[in-house]
């Protein structure tokens, strides 16, 4: 039997797999995930000091444990308002800047209700940084560098082709990956217990 909080890693690593990687979202995702360069780390944080005080612990990880390219840190309990979200993330981003971070390490978010500002809630587009919960993806800005060298004008080649692709597979659809993430570790629970003797 698994732990929780590795079911929810495990529930992360289908997301990846399937929606991120699976559908070209981003597309330096592939080696890093293949080669287990990402560390997941799951916060049971239920206060904004806790969850603050878990993103610099993983920044502080980042430091010192250079096999490690890049960190999620996934929240359980806490963030699931994307209102409340988006103002933890400006706070987390000068928190960043203030322990000395900036063009260290750049946040990214995703959440299970993201919205982009110009979207209505029910655009397909928006499940291109829709996730199983709330986390924020700590990246190697010189990861970033290295990864964009060869990239023709990726800020705005990457997000169109994302938000094009999203459109045309359809609401449906997207909703539909976001909820086989979910719904993943059951039934690889449901089909080791069919191997059981």
């Amino acid at each position: 039997m698994i732990s929780h909080s590795e079911n929810i890693i495990a529930q992360t690593k289908y997301w990846l797999q399937h929606v991120v990687i699976g559908l070209n979202f981003c597309p330096f995702a592939r080696p890093v995930f293949e080669q287990g360069k990402i560390h997941y780390q799951v916060s049971d944080a239920q206060s904004l000091e806790c969850c603050l005080e878990d993103l610099i612990a993983e920044a502080e990880r980042l430091d010192t444990d250079n096999a490690i390219e890049t960190t999620l840190l996934i929240y359980e309990h806490a963030l699931y308002d994307f209102e409340d979200f988006l103002d933890v993330l400006e706070i987390a981003n000068d928190l960043m800047c203030e322990q000395g971070y900036e063009s260290v390490y750049q946040l990214a978010s995703f959440h299970p209700d993201y919205c982009f500002a110009d979207s209505d809630e029910e655009d397909p587009a928006n499940y291109t940084n829709r996730s199983p919960y709330p986390m924020f993806h700590l990246i190697r800005e010189q990861s970033i560098e290295h990864a964009l060298a060869n990239y023709k004008d990726p800020e705005k080649n990457i997000p169109e082709t994302n938000v094009r692709l999203a459109r045309e597979l359809g609401l449906a659809k997207m909703q539909s990956k976001l909820d086989q993430a979910l719904q993943s570790t059951k039934i690889a629970e449901q089909e080791r217990g069919n191997n059981r003797y």
